[in-house]
């Protein structure tokens, strides 16, 4: 199952923009990756484990602006249609296990 973690924060001032990096250096230190610049994705090895991302997100959610998270299967994961600029991508391949680090 993947995780995507979508947001919409304000950055109009110095503290606003420092929640909104913080929030996305917590997003990089739960093992999420950037797919694009507001929008986070991770493996994970089923519902037990998304509650627990789920539960984490929820305590370190910013006060203010919009977070939207959504899971995919592995299935629907690959059949995701991505492009480069006018060119597309080769679809990403689903991790074999999980790397433990």
């Amino acid at each position: 199952m993947w995780i995507f973690v979508m947001f919409d924060l304000p950055v109009g001032s110095k503290a606003e923009s420092r929640v909104a990096t913080k929030f996305r250096e917590f997003l990089l230190d739960e093992g999420f990756e950037k797919s694009q610049f507001s929008v986070y994705a991770r493996f994970c090895n089923g519902k037990e484990q998304f509650e627990a991302y789920l539960r984490r997100i929820e305590g370190n959610l910013p006060s203010d602006g919009e977070v939207h998270i959504l899971t995919f299967t592995d299935k629907q994961y690959e059949n995701i249609i991505r492009f480069s600029g006018q060119r597309r991508k080769r679809p990403q391949k689903n991790p074999d296990q999980l790397a433990l680090f």
